[in-house]
C-alpha cells in the first residue's frame, strides 16, 4: 500500500503545484493577474471536474478486470474511457466558451475582467489533453502502475515553469503575453502530461498478450453504461465536496477582507495536507479493486483497513501540527496581525476536523473499490450541503461568531461523512468476509463428506 500510495501522493501535490507557480508567476504583473488566473481557473475546473469524475469510474473497472487476470478487459476499458472523453469534450468546450462569453454578467472588476476573460479563452483548449491524461491515469492506477504518473506530473511541472517565463514575460523571443500567456503554458503542460502518459502506455504494451493495438475497435454501449453509472455519482460526491468549500468561500467574501484572507490561507494550508489521504484514497481503491477482482474478500478487506490507517495516521499528525504551529503556518502567507489572529482561529477548528476529513475521502476511495460510488455521494451531500453548509451560515451570520462559526458548521459535516462512511465500509466489508467463510465452510463440508 505504502509503495503504490507514495508516488499517488506526490503526483497529487505536483497537481497543486502548477496552480501554486501559475499564481505565483503572475503575481509579479499585479493583483488583477492574480484574480483573473484564479477566477479563470475556477470556472474551468467547475466545468470540467464532472467528466474527470465520470471516469473515475475505470478506478474500479480497470482494477477489477487487473486483479481478475482479463487484460484484454483491462484495455477494452481504456477504450471507452477515450471514446468518451472524444464525446463530452465538444460541448464542455462550448459551454467554457460561452460562460466565457457571460463574464460581463458576473459583476468582476473591469480590470480583472478582460484578462479573465482572454485566460479562459486559452485555457480552454486544454480540455482534450486534460481528460486523456485523467483517462490514462485512470487506466494505469488501475493496474497499479502509479511512479509513471508521479513522473509525469513532475515533467510537467518542469515545462509549466519554463513556459509560463516564456510567454509571460517575453523571454527566448516570444511574446509577452501576461495572463494569456500563463493560461498556454498550462495548456502545453497538460499536453505534456497526456503525451508523455501515452507514450508509457506504448512502452509497457509491447510484449505483453494480448497487446492493446489487439482491442477491437468496437464501442459496446452496455460498456458504457457501466462506465457512466459507476462513473457518475463519483462526479457527483467530488463536484458536491468543490461546491461547498466554493460556497463557504462565497460567503466569506460578506465577510470583513481579514476574515476572507485567513479563510483563504487557511483553506489553502488544509487543501495541502488534504492531498496525502486523497493519493491514499486512491491507492486504496485499486488494491481493494485487485482484490475483489481475483475473489478475496479477506485481502480487500487488509487493504481497505491499511489504506484508512494510513490516512488517518497522517492526518492526526497533520492536527497536531496546526495545534502546535498555527501562527508560523499563518505568517508563512500574511504578516496581517488581524489576518494571523483570525487565521490561527480557523486552523485550530481545521485540526478538529483532519480525522475525519481524512476518513471521509479514504472511506470513498475503498468503498470505490468495491464498486459503490453511490453512498459517498449521498453522505456528500447530506453532511455538506443539509447539514454542514447551513449551520455554518447560522453560525457565521445568526449567531455572530463570523468565519470562525462558518468553519465550524463545515467541520460537523465533515465529521459526520468520515464516521458514516467508516461505518458503510466496516457493514460492507464485514458481509463480503462473512459470505467468502460460509461459502468455504460449504465446501470444506461437502469434501469431507464426499471422502
Amino acid at each position: 500500500m505504502f509503495s503504490l500510495a507514495v508516488p499517488v501522493v506526490f503526483a497529487e501535490l505536483g497537481w497543486m503545484a502548477m496552480g501554486i507557480v501559475d499564481t505565483l508567476m503572475v503575481g509579479r504583473i499585479g493583483p488583477e493577474a492574480i484574480g483573473a488566473v484564479g477566477v479563470g481557473t475556477s470556472l474551468f475546473m467547475g466545468v470540467v471536474i464532472v467528466a474527470m469524475g465520470v471516469l473515475l469510474g475505470l478506478d474500479t473497472l480497470v482494477s477489477h478486470a487487473f486483479g481478475a487476470g482479463r487484460l484484454l478487459d483491462c484495455h477494452r476499458w481504456l477504450l471507452h474511457g477515450c471514446v468518451l472523453v472524444g464525446v463530452v469534450s465538444l460541448p464542455l468546450t462550448w459551454m467554457l466558451w460561452l460562460v466565457a462569453g457571460w463574464l460581463d454578467a458576473w459583476g468582476l472588476d473591469p480590470r480583472v475582467l478582460e484578462p479573465t476573460r482572454s485566460y479562459l479563452g486559452a485555457v480552454t483548449w486544454s480540455v482534450v489533453p486534460l481528460l486523456l491524461y485523467t483517462a490514462f491515469r485512470r487506466y494505469l492506477q488501475g493496474m497499479g502502475v502509479v511512479r509513471p504518473i508521479m513522473m509525469a506530473l513532475l515533467t510537467a511541472n518542469v515545462a509549466n515553469v519554463i513556459l509560463n517565463w516564456m510567454l509571460i514575460f517575453g523571454n527566448l523571443g516570444a511574446p509577452a503575453l501576461g495572463v494569456t500567456g500563463a493560461a498556454w503554458a498550462t495548456v502545453g503542460s497538460r499536453v505534456v502530461m497526456a503525451g508523455f502518459l501515452l507514450l508509457v502506455i506504448a512502452h509497457r504494451e509491447r510484449g505483453l498478450q494480448p497487446g492493446l493495438l489487439q482491442t477491437p475497435l468496437r464501442v459496446d454501449l452496455s460498456w458504457m453504461r457501466r462506465l457512466l453509472v459507476l462513473g457518475s455519482p463519483a462526479a457527483l460526491q467530488i463536484t458536491l465536496e468543490v461546491g461547498v468549500f466554493a460556497a463557504a468561500t462565497a460567503l466569506a467574501g460578506r465577510l470583513v477582507p481579514a476574515a476572507l484572507a485567513a479563510h483563504q490561507i487557511a483553506l489553502n494550508v488544509a487543501a495541502f495536507a488534504f492531498m496525502v489521504p486523497f493519493g491514499v484514497s486512491s491507492a486504496g481503491a485499486v488494491r481493494v479493486g485487485h482484490a475483489v477482482g481475483r475473489v478475496d474478500p479477506h485481502a480487500a478487506s487488509r487493504a481497505g483497513w491499511t489504506a484508512l490507517l494510513f490516512g488517518v495516521g497522517f492526518m492526526t499528525l497533520a492536527a497536531l501540527t496546526f495545534v502546535t504551529i498555527p501562527s508560523l503556518l499563518i505568517s508563512a502567507f500574511t504578516t496581517d496581525p488581524r489576518v494571523l489572529d483570525i487565521g490561527v482561529s480557523l486552523l485550530l477548528v481545521a485540526a478538529v476536523f483532519q480525522m475525519f476529513d481524512g476518513l471521509q475521502v479514504v472511506a470513498t476511495g475503498v468503498l470505490r473499490g468495491l464498486g459503490d460510488t453511490r453512498t459517498p455521494m449521498l453522505w456528500n451531500l447530506a453532511g455538506h450541503w443539509l447539514i454542514g453548509l447551513p449551520l455554518g451560515y447560522t453560525l457565521c451570520f445568526n449567531v455572530g461568531f463570523g468565519v470562525v462559526g462558518l468553519w465550524w458548521g463545515l467541520s460537523t459535516g465533515l465529521i459526520i461523512c468520515g464516521i458514516a462512511l467508516l461505518a458503510v465500509w466496516r457493514q460492507r466489508i464485514h458481509a463480503l468476509v462473512a459470505k467468502d467463510t460460509t461459502v468455504d465452510s460449504r465446501k470444506s463440508i461437502v469434501g469431507s463428506r464426499s471422502r
